[in-house]
């Protein structure tokens, strides 16, 4: 993105104390127009996820983003979710009061359909931040605006680092990997953040009391959903906090220089009940499959962290 210039986003997650900091981050960072944010059932139900986007947009104080519910599941599998390591309501920590922004009549695929028709081509950047079923959907319903994406930036899958839902697959990709099958497959730009990254930017305790100690409602509420996020990958990893996935998206839009890492060809496994919604990722070259993502392997962790909370600090 060139310097002085605002790129144009729609935001699909699902929810998920990671993307409330994705969320919140792209509302602070004045080189984002937000034209919408779509929810998708991920880490908790659709409600909930809809419910939840809602909640972070007030939050943030910014009634004007509007939000568009999607798919209740995925393409055609039953729903898995992650209320092991989100809690019931996705956002579990802080007491959060229930929304009065109100959800828009148009539906998420129909929206995102509209928007790319609408826009200039290769002007709207999509930021994936949970299971690809509504991009898929879309890609399904209308197959032109592929070419009129300009790039696809998602949080998903992992390489040497393995899955952390089943020992192969990463949880995004996981729950839709027919989703991801398509997404993968429709000749778009892609910047994909895998685990290898993800794992990377972790919530220390300094780095969370920096979060905590901004006064702010959206930032107070952000360090309490983080204190509980930490407990579960504390537990599992024997890390000192938790890997924020999600904001990786945001954060390489706003410094794509935070982030190293290779042109490959990404297939996912969709056959397999045991390595199902693996991403098998040609990193080495060894296959003559055409390249269709630009994974990344490696983050300066500090400078992500820095600006993060120097985003954050600006709703004070």
């Amino acid at each position: 993105m060139q310097s002085g210039t605002t790129r144009k986003i729609i935001i699909d997650t699902d929810p998920g104390q990671d993307d409330a900091a994705a969320i919140l981050l792209a509302l602070a960072s004045p080189e984002l127009d937000i034209l919408g944010i779509t929810t998708v059932a991920g880490n908790v139900p659709l409600d909930w996820t809809t419910r939840n986007a809602l909640i972070i947009c007030e939050l943030a104080g910014r009634d004007d983003i509007p939000v568009y519910a999607g798919a209740h599941g995925p393409l055609t599998r039953p729903l898995v979710t992650a209320e092991h390591v989100h809690g019931k309501t996705g956002l579990d920590g802080p007491l959060l009061d229930e929304p009065v922004l109100k959800l828009q009549d148009e539906g998420a695929v129909d929206f995102i359909i509209r928007t790319l028709r609408a826009e200039e081509a290769g002007t709207v950047t999509l930021c994936a931040l949970g299971p690809l079923t509504n991009l898929a959907l879309a890609l399904q319903k209308a197959p032109e605006i592929a070419g009129r994406i300009a790039e696809i930036v998602l949080m998903g899958g992992g390489f040497f680092e393995g899955g952390n839902i089943t020992p192969a697959a990463e949880f995004n990709i996981y729950v839709d990997p027919e989703a991801a099958d398509v997404v993968f497959r429709a000749g778009v730009p892609i910047v994909m953040m895998p685990l290898d990254v993800t794992h990377k930017v972790l919530t220390t305790r300094a780095r969370t009391e920096a979060i905590a100690a901004l006064p702010s409602k959206a930032t107070q509420a952000l360090a309490e959903m983080l204190v509980f996020f930490e407990r579960f990958d504390e537990q599992k990893y024997g890390s000192d906090g938790a890997p924020l996935h999600d904001p990786c998206v945001i954060a390489y839009l706003l410094r794509p220089d935070l982030f190293s890492g290779r042109v490959c060809n990404v297939e996912i496994e969709t056959a397999s009940e045991l390595t199902r919604g693996m991403t098998v990722v040609d990193w080495w070259h060894v296959t003559d499959r055409l390249p269709n993502a630009t994974v990344m392997r490696d983050v300066d962790a500090a400078g992500f962290f820095d600006l993060l909370t120097d985003r954050l600090a600006t709703y004070s």
